[in-house]
């Protein structure tokens, strides 16, 4: 049986509205043909995030090269190759979208020899150089386990480095078959520890893990470094994609918010609707002065 298809409960009953950012939003990303992770992933926050004239920018296209069972993403059809005008128009939506914080994510990119970072690197010089004072949050991929390629994004000093573990390392095999828990934390161990940065993940919960499993993992999360989580309820968006193993209530969420916090999270989204970059600003309050330009040549010319 397709537990998803179970009753709902009522804390997970949106009442979707749209604000007067809502169709601006909407008409400035269509009319740049900008990818938005809102969109792709079916995002249920997207009517509140759009109607606040905010949204989750997704660089080197649409399509995938993994096949995890819980994103919504497409890996129907080979990815195109990235358009080269991506980074600019990006960086024009910002402007007219008056952000003062912007999460930039992609898709993952298996097939390129630098898994997309170059063109990650462009996208941020591009937001700064029109956008000097906004702040970016780069929620990036594993980059196939790569060490250079992810350094090459670190290096570019973003004020929140984000990369999400997704769910505990038991379900892995079946969740994510081409991603590895333990590179995930050292990728995140490595922003921390060798960049300076501040940095955030993000588990979905309700895929058949366990309540100690998920205090497993945010106990690896905080040994390794990582800032700042986000744990939210997984939701199946399509009949053909991972059933939805139970619904989370909301005192077992605000348990989780609690333990993050005895472990030395700084900042703690936890909550049915909760996804990686929801209310994303709120984070930056909790993170330190960006790096300053001199420490950002120094990590360019000694990582």
């Amino acid at each position: 049986m397709n537990r998803d298809r179970q009753k709902k409960p009522e804390w997970l009953k949106l009442k979707l509205s749209t604000g007067e950012h809502f169709a601006a939003t909407r008409q400035l990303l269509s009319g740049l043909r900008l990818n938005t992770v809102c969109r792709s992933a079916m995002c249920p926050n997207l009517q509140e995030c759009w109607s606040k004239g905010t949204a989750t920018f997704m660089l080197l296209g649409s399509v995938c090269t993994r096949t995890c069972r819980f994103c919504a993403v497409d890996k129907t059809v080979l990815p195109a190759p990235p358009d080269p005008g991506e980074p600019e128009k990006i960086a024009l939506a910002v402007k007219n979208m008056n952000l003062n914080h912007v999460v930039l994510t992609s898709v993952n990119r298996d097939d390129l020899a630098d898994g997309g970072s170059g063109h990650w690197v462009s996208a941020i010089r591009s937001i700064r150089a029109e956008n000097p004072e906004v702040s970016i949050e780069c929620l990036i991929p594993d980059f196939d386990g790569i060490t250079e390629n992810a350094d090459r994004v670190m290096r570019e000093v973003p004020e929140v480095l984000n990369h999400n573990i997704e769910t505990v390392p038991s379900l892995y095999g079946t969740i994510r078959p081409q991603a590895d828990y333990r590179k995930s934390l050292e990728l995140l161990e490595r922003a921390n520890n060798i960049f300076g940065l501040s940095t955030k993940s993000g588990m979905m919960v309700g895929m058949g893990e366990t309540f100690d499993q998920v205090f497993a993992s945010l106990a690896d999360l905080a040994s390794f470094g990582c800032n700042m989580v986000t744990i939210g309820q997984y939701l199946q968006p399509t009949a053909s994609h991972l059933p939805v193993n139970r619904y989370v209530t909301p005192e077992e969420f605000a348990e989780y918010k609690r333990m993050a916090e005895s472990l030395g999270f700084r900042h703690v989204q936890s909550g049915p609707f909760v996804r990686s970059s929801y209310h994303a600003a709120a984070f930056v309050a909790s993170t330190p002065v960006r790096l300053s330009s001199k420490k950002s040549e120094e990590l360019h010319n000694n990582t």
